[in-house]
């Protein structure tokens, strides 16, 4: 090894990734393991789902279990960990409250004490969902008041952070969606467009607003968060301000389906087990200024969900 192989080496910073079978663990794999000065280790729930095997090492973990998160600790040390694994199926939190709790707040305080251990930096992914909806879009000091357990779960592992001796960023971000190979869940567009070319009538709601993110801007928002260690609370959405049926006439327009399977509805349309809030979405400004971060509009988005 030369010298210049060894200095390298030593400069690579060590980045771990929770839940990498996930959207956003994807889009981060994907774009962090092309970084030269990363040495990238992927962690999930059971056997690694991605589709490319090079530039990263993949760990299995569960990370409601301690003794995992110590041990996956102790044998990477990592610098920067980005947290991305969560319950995120609303109505499920709402009704499985134990199994929200382990994994959106148990597991939260496992990977801080292991972070404190090992001295690493946490980026924490949260949601626009501790909000009540009132009064969106919200900046970073609006004030949290959760309305679903969901949010009440997301809301309980900021305070963890809050509380901590750790070097922290929380990465607060809305209505995700994106495109991998291997997805456990679909999202607002493919839902739409799979609908409309089977010929379905949908109902889509028009009475909540949301800055829908995609979730390659989301990744790259993890990255400039994590690659300076940035600390503090960060709004990391879309900046488009939609409807869901707003969203839905733009998926199909640009694929040139019939809008006219498109019906509006408001939410109390739905029998949903939990509350959602009304009128979310972020205010991007201190992304934009602090980190440099300029997501795509939801347009372009869709665009590249095509390609």
């Amino acid at each position: 090894i030369t010298k210049n192989q060894t200095a390298i080496r030593f400069m690579k910073k060590r980045i771990l990734i929770t839940g990498s079978n996930g959207l956003l663990g994807q889009k981060l794999v994907e774009l962090l393991r092309q970084q030269a000065h990363v040495d990238l280790i992927a962690t999930a729930r059971g056997a690694n789902r991605l589709p490319v095997t090079e530039g990263y090492t993949y760990a299995p973990l569960d990370i409601t279990v301690q003794a995992e998160v110590n041990a996956v600790f102790d044998q990477f040390k990592p610098e920067v960990v980005i947290h991305t694994a969560a319950m995120t199926n609303v109505d499920t939190c709402e009704t499985d409250r134990e199994g929200c709790d382990l994994l959106n707040v148990d597991a939260v305080a496992y990977l801080i004490q292991a972070c404190e251990k090992h001295g690493s930096y946490l980026c924490h992914l949260s949601t626009d969902f501790i909000f009540d909806g009132a009064d969106g879009p919200y900046t970073e000091e609006g004030k949290p008041n959760p309305i679903s357990y969901y949010g009440e779960s997301k809301l309980k592992a900021e305070e963890l952070l809050f509380h901590s001796n750790i070097r922290w960023s929380i990465a607060r971000t809305v209505l995700v969606y994106g495109i991998v190979p291997d997805m456990s869940r679909s999202n607002i567009v493919l839902w739409v467009k799979k609908s409309l070319e089977d010929g379905k009538t949908i109902q889509v709601v028009t009475d909540q607003f949301r800055t829908p993110t995609l979730a390659e801007d989301l990744a790259m928002g993890c990255w400039l968060l994590s690659k300076d260690e940035v600390e503090g609370i960060f709004n990391i959405s879309g900046s488009d301000f939609l409807t869901p049926y707003e969203m839905a006439v733009m998926t199909a327009d640009y694929y040139g389906l019939d809008k006219s399977l498109l019906q509006k509805a408001d939410s109390s349309t739905f029998q949903q087990t939990a509350k959602r809030p009304a009128r979310t979405g972020f205010v991007l400004d201190k992304a934009k200024k602090v980190l440099g971060y300029t997501p795509r509009t939801f347009q372009e988005g869709i665009a590249l969900m095509a390609q």
